[in-house]
């Protein structure tokens, strides 16, 4: 299981990006995405996420 992060909901703050651990998460053009193969499942962007756009898959 990996994280996953809502498109519709993801205001491309950027705060996610620095919490994780093993640099899965990526800019996109309108919001961010997770690499489900390099993610390790800590949760720790999640739990800064200020709008919660990120959950487990």
């Amino acid at each position: 299981m990996a994280y996953k992060i809502d498109p519709d909901t993801c205001t491309a703050c950027g705060t996610c990006i620095d919490e994780c651990p093993v640099e899965a998460i990526a800019e996109g053009e309108n919001f961010y995405t997770i690499d489900p193969d390099t993610c390790t499942d800590c949760g720790s962007c999640a739990d800064v996420c200020p709008v919660e756009a990120i959950s487990p898959e």
